[in-house]
């Protein structure tokens, strides 16, 4: 268990219960455990807690978690929370048919997409904030991994718990240095603008988890989140599944990396290059690479540039024992990351005992260990540094099989998901400790206030104002969703449009309850046809001028749309999702 995991379950307020099964919803608007880490982190992440004992729902968006099944697993399960899936598989950013809309989210989801944005932090906030205030009681914890939305600030039925793996403004900055052009750095700060409410809502968080000493202090630089809130709980590799196997056959050459394409801060096309210096040397050279194939772009012109069209291969789509198989057969596996907050991948390499050459790039040595002891380090973005590390593993079947056993070692001491979930159990337990600590506070001054009134002779028991005080203090009548797996109901616009500003944390209201059109983009759904969503957008929203988006001040959502309260449709069946930046 990591030091940090350590301290929490000494805490004062966790010892009366640390042996009590938990109620965990965990929260995940991205769940694809094939590509990115997201997915993969709340798969393993919720099989550990479950087998700890404890009670996991993971509520989650298209493309859904593949949660484990097997022994042990019987108190784990999914909730699907759908949204209009806009970036599926073979058609996306499609423009949705009129009766796929049930309200104002899914046009406020449609709009932000034609304006170039990326809605679905924000909208599956929105959705998962409405299930579960109407399920209220049946959660002792909610865990967030990393959707930072304004639905989920304020009252969600219970203590928060979010996980931030690191802050994707670090990948913003790095595809803004990658673009060419003013229009492409334009469309990138277009796609990245939903990271100001990231930063807006991090900062209000009480509990945050990340997963190494780097991410932590990048979240504190870049979103500005007090470094008392934030926790270090290490993740890791399934190491029952990635482990040596002798009976797999090595090819000769063969070096593996996870990456995509298309995505600069994965530093692939460093890679490309070294692998044509490497193969001045070692002709039987050749790398598959674990994800999306660039059809266009910096890597597919290196790759025609230096004659390697049948020296890499992409593969997809594979299972996990597949995917261990090809690791296992790899002479050397290769991190290249530019940065990266943990890296699975390397962790995964290492637990099959492949020997890895992997870059300095973020938190990737936390992760690896020093350089010619349990790994070759190099510096990121450095083709050349790659090869000779490529090369010098290549030709030393020694220095391979040391480098090997050592990285596994290491993997299995520090790094492996069990541990990662006694960690985050223990900061759940801290975070609803801190709760009820914080409640009986509350009840305590209560309790003092009636008495010292009436020392002043002043009778201020009564409400003060009895049309406010009558009034519902939630108006979200939905009635509770079961825990089986069952698509989650529409929202109405009033329960679900406000972040709750009476929060623990003072805040100006501003910030708790304002969206910037810049990366809310309401505005852009006065550009919404009659035909697809006008029954679904407020009329606030019609006198917004879609050329001027970028310069819009914030709005109100629950006053731009409240009026609203659209007659829920029939939601279509899962369609297959694209992988892309979106999913992984």
């Amino acid at each position: 268990m990591t030091h940090e995991a350590m301290e929490a379950g000494l805490h004062e307020g966790s010892a009366a219960d640390a042996d009590r099964p938990l109620r965990i919803a965990l929260l995940t608007y991205k769940g694809n455990p094939f590509c990115g880490g997201q997915g993969v982190y709340v798969r393993h992440l919720s099989r550990e807690l479950a087998r700890l004992g404890h009670q996991v729902e993971v509520i989650g968006s298209q493309p859904y978690p593949v949660l484990d099944e097997g022994e042990g697993l019987d108190r784990l399960s999914l909730t699907e929370l759908s949204s209009l899936d806009l970036y599926r598989h073979p058609d996306p950013f499609r423009t949705p048919k009129r009766d796929e809309y049930r309200d104002w989210v899914d046009a406020l989801e449609v709009g932000t997409m034609w304006t170039g944005g990326f809605p679905e932090p924000l909208t599956f906030s929105l959705r998962a904030r409405r299930h579960l205030r109407a399920r209220r009681g049946d959660f002792d914890v909610v865990h967030d991994n990393q959707t930072l939305g304004y639905g989920l600030l304020g009252d969600v039925g219970a203590p928060l718990v979010t996980t931030i793996h690191h802050p994707i403004t670090v990948d913003r900055q790095l595809e803004l240095d990658a673009a060419e052009g003013r229009r492409r750095r334009m469309s990138v700060r277009r796609w990245y603008a939903f990271t100001r409410m990231q930063k807006r809502v991090a900062r209000r968080l009480p509990s945050v988890l990340t997963v190494s000493g780097t991410s932590r202090q990048e979240i504190v630089d870049h979103l500005g989140v007090r470094d008392d809130r934030i926790h270090v709980v290490h993740i890791g590799a399934d190491t029952d599944l990635f482990s040596p196997d002798p009976s797999v056959p090595q090819v000769p050459g063969r070096i593996v990396t996870t990456s995509s394409a298309d995505v600069p801060l994965k530093g692939l096309v460093f890679l490309v290059e070294a692998l044509a210096k490497v193969r001045t040397e070692h002709p039987a050279a050749h790398l598959v690479v674990v994800g999306k194939r660039a059809e266009d772009g910096p890597v597919a012109q290196l790759i025609e540039r230096y004659g390697l069209e049948g020296s890499v291969e992409f593969v997809k789509g594979i299972s996990d024992a597949e995917l261990v198989d090809l690791v296992r057969s790899a002479e050397v596996a290769c991190v290249p990351s530019l940065y990266e907050g943990f890296s699975l991948p390397a962790a995964e390499a290492m637990a099959t005992g492949t020997p890895l050459v992997a870059t300095t790039g973020g938190a990737i040595p936390e992760v690896t260990g020093p350089d010619g002891e349990t790994c070759l380090a190099v510096r990121p973005g450095d083709a050349g540094a790659l090869a000779a590390g490529l090369s010098r593993l290549l030709g030393d079947p020694r220095l391979r099989e040391r480098l090997g056993s050592a990285g596994r070692s290491r993997v299995l001491e520090r790094f492996t998901w069990a541990k990662a979930a006694e960690g985050t159990v223990a900061r759940y337990r801290e975070a609803i400790a801190s709760v009820d600590r914080s409640a009986a506070r509350t009840q305590s001054r209560s309790a003092a206030r009636p008495q010292s009134r009436s020392a002043a002779g002043v009778d201020r028991s009564a409400p003060q104002h009895p049309d406010r005080s009558a009034a519902p203090q939630d108006a979200d009548p939905a009635p509770a969703t079961p825990a089986h797996p069952v698509p989650a109901a529409p929202m109405d616009a009033a329960s679900a449009a406000s972040p709750d500003t009476a929060s623990a944390t003072p805040l100006r209201a501003e910030s708790a309850t304002s969206l910037d059109l810049a990366s809310a983009t309401a505005p852009a759904l006065a550009s919404a046809t009659p035909s697809h969503a006008a029954s679904a957008t407020a009329p606030a929203l019609a006198s917004a001028t879609p050329s001027h988006v970028a310069s819009a001040t914030p709005v109100n959502v629950a006053s731009a749309t409240a009026p609203v309260n659209a007659a829920p449709t029939a939601t279509p069946g899962e369609p297959p999702h694209r992988e892309s930046r979106t999913t992984c």
